[in-house]
């Protein structure tokens, strides 16, 4: 019995010996995005390079990759690097863009600069914040193609810009008094018309919202300041009541007396 316990324990070392090893070596292309804005201007010029590791590992020796970009005025430029030394560079201007990749060639990096406009918003969220797409690589292999990297990016007009922060700066107010209902109703109102593109409205019922929530706050915090005072005074006429009585009786001649 214990020679069968100690196969199987066998058997399972190796197994899980194997599928470490599977885990480990798999996936193990390497993408490094640039640095991107978290949030740009429509009409805002962007460049940003994503650099591709290790392109043939536990990948077949020819393959393609796939670019897309939502910029407008675009331009790709791939290049193709081998221990730091260009081995080829192939620039585009479409936005997408194929190129095929072989090992024979050589190739341990790629590097892809993307640069273009950020495109218009077409259809304005406040919650989720609208975003477009600065880049979707692809891996395809045949008639298989796998996401590589993407990003997405925030873009905005000065107007809506403004309408957002001011949606923003009414939610705060409203936090900060625990809530109100008419404030509430008018920030919804006010995102309503950030959604449907009327921002200088949206940025107005938002100001109304913001004033009517720190109007709450300060009434709130008047009615709290006149209760801590009515209970003060309270204090203080049992206290001096307390020693009035206490007087009085000190005064009073007794019976012995």
């Amino acid at each position: 019995m214990s020679w069968i316990r100690s196969s199987k324990s066998a058997a399972l070392v190796v197994l899980l010996a194997l599928s470490l090893t599977t885990v480990g070596s798999a996936g193990a292309i390497s993408v490094a995005p640039g640095d991107a804005p978290d949030e740009v201007r429509v009409g805002e010029t962007v460049t940003t390079t994503v650099t591709i590791e290790d392109p043939f590992v536990d990948m077949p020796d020819q393959w393609t990759l796939q670019g897309s970009t939502k910029l407008e005025n675009v331009s790709w430029t791939v290049t193709v690097l081998q221990q730091g030394d260009q081995v080829n560079q192939t620039v585009y201007g479409e936005q997408s863009f194929e190129q095929e990749l072989d090992a024979s060639s050589g190739g341990d990096t790629i590097e892809v600069e993307i640069t273009g406009d950020a495109p218009p918003v077409d259809n304005y969220t406040y919650h989720p914040r609208e975003t477009f797409t600065l880049y979707d690589f692809d891996t395809v292999q045949g008639s298989s193609t796998s996401d590589l990297n993407a990003s997405e990016v925030h873009h905005y007009t000065n107007a809506s810009r403004d309408a957002r922060l001011a949606i923003e700066d009414a939610e705060a107010a409203i936090n900060e008094t625990g809530g109100n209902s008419d404030a509430e109703a008018q920030r919804d109102r006010a995102v309503s018309a950030y959604e449907n593109s009327n921002f200088g409205n949206a940025e107005s019922l938002a100001g109304d919202a913001q004033s009517q929530a720190e109007q709450a706050q300060q009434s709130a915090q008047q009615t709290q300041t006149l209760l801590m005072a009515a209970g003060a005074l309270l204090v203080v006429l049992l206290v001096g009541g307390g020693i009035y009585y206490w007087r009085a009786n000190q005064d009073e001649p007794t019976k012995l007396q």
